[in-house]
């Protein structure tokens, strides 16, 4: 599928021609965000480790996302994570979770990655008061944490976005931008430079037990490994069909404008931050390095969606921003994120030093690098319970196939709630 990211990113790496090993010390099975941050850990730690990727990189949510680098949870807090989880694990998750940003932009600058990397702060406005005094709770609680976190009251949420509808808004300072899939590319190039390998269109069909060690067969070869890791997010085929289960999938439409006049730029985006905001219809947007526009939505009806979802996001835009003109629309595409029942990221073993790692929940590209720390920590040897993120018990969801329905009906709601709110 084409995207924005397609349209305008560097020289795709080519490694469908890759020749596997015989054996390695682990198998990253995807090569997303999640895959390739554990594998470069790996590989930094000397550690020989080969990527199978089902497709072609880039082809999943982590090349179809719409590049927002946000250090916290889409639908947690710091006090939720607590009511949750016992507290020296709570406040572990918290340091690793509000760590994520840093992380994605150390990396980007460690190994010299060009993907348009912005580290402008991340902005939420909150509609409505109670959203405001909430944000401004949430704000002192990740300020508690050492987070680089304050509390803008409404004249200074206007003046970062040119709207009058919020209360104030929380602004992250470790937050910013990308592009999704230079970024990718550029974590496959440093994993290659480290000697390690990525092998593209090599789904995985079994992973089985063989003494000590693992025998992976995929359609390019087997690899005999001590330890394997699954990053395949939602995808639900296969081996992957081990995690993709246990989550509830949604299709996330993205879409581009046509670019935007420079005085526009300065009223909504003086800084450039992106910025998604507290409604449950949620209301987002960010620039890219050409001034396009870049938000997205979801559909109540999927069929021949992704067009008719870009034009009404672009509509959305133009009547929220107080543009003069709706944006002509540049490309409009989607992708499938995944959301976790209790919203929080977890890890699940397959068996000895088999690690499976899933639950970024709307927050992926900031999440996955923690996550793919975490599960090359495993893959090192570093004891399960010890980790910052939960050790959870596989389990699918009943009824797995219907979660669509469940999405879509959370999302019709959202709708009615946000439009009785603004006749309140």
């Amino acid at each position: 599928m084409q995207t924005l990211w397609t349209l305008t990113s560097g020289t795709r790496p080519d490694f469908r021609a890759t020749a596997l090993p015989a054996r390695c010390d682990t198998v990253v099975i995807g090569a997303g965000f999640t895959g390739l941050t554990a594998a470069l850990m790996l590989s930094r730690a000397g550690r020989r480790v080969a990527v199978l990727e089902g497709g072609r990189i880039g082809a999943g949510a982590s090349g179809t996302n719409a590049g927002f680098v946000v250090p916290n949870f889409a639908k947690a807090d710091p006090a939720t994570v607590r009511r949750k989880l016992p507290q020296e694990q709570a406040d572990a998750l918290l340091r690793l979770v509000g760590a994520g940003a840093d992380a994605v932009f150390t990396t980007i600058a460690e190994e010299g990655i060009a993907c348009d990397a912005a580290q402008t702060g991340w902005l939420q406005p909150a509609f409505g008061a109670e959203m405001g005094a909430m944000l401004k709770a949430r704000a002192l609680a990740w300020q508690a944490l050492g987070r680089p976190v304050d509390f803008l009251d409404a004249e200074q949420v206007r003046a970062e976005t040119g709207m009058t509808i919020y209360s104030g808004g929380l602004i992250d300072r470790s937050g910013g931008t990308i592009h999704p899939l230079d970024y990718l590319f550029g974590l496959a190039a440093a994993l290659a430079r480290r000697g390690g390998l990525v092998r593209e269109e090599a789904p995985v069909r079994s992973v089985r037990q063989s003494g000590s060690g693992w025998v992976v067969t995929s359609d390019s070869g087997q690899i005999v490994a001590d330890s394997v890791l699954l990053a395949t997010n939602a995808f639900t085929g296969g081996i992957a069909g081990l995690m993709g289960r246990t989550g509830i999938p949604l299709r996330v439409y993205q879409m581009a404008t046509k670019p935007v006049d420079a005085a526009t730029v300065a009223r909504i985006a003086p800084h450039r931050r992106p910025v998604g905001d507290t409604r449950s219809n949620l209301f987002t947007y960010r620039l890219d390095r050409d001034d396009r526009l870049i938000s997205g939505g979801m559909a109540l009806n999927p069929f021949g969606a992704v067009e008719r979802v870009g034009r009404a996001v672009a509509a959305r835009m133009a009547a929220e921003l107080g543009l003069s003109a709706t944006p002509g629309l540049e490309i409009a595409w989607t992708g499938t994120a995944i959301m976790t029942p209790d919203f929080l990221p977890r890890i699940h073993r397959f068996g000895e030093g088999f690690f499976g790692g899933i639950g970024c929940n709307g927050r992926g590209i900031a999440m996955t690098a923690q996550l793919g720390r975490v599960l090359a920590r495993l893959a090192l040897g570093e004891d399960p319970a010890a980790m910052p993120i939960p050790l959870r018990p596989v389990r699918a969801l009943p009824f797995h196939s219907l979660t669509p329905l469940v999405a879509s009906a959370g999302l019709a709601h959202a709708r009615l709630t946000d439009r009785l709110a603004r006749r309140a």
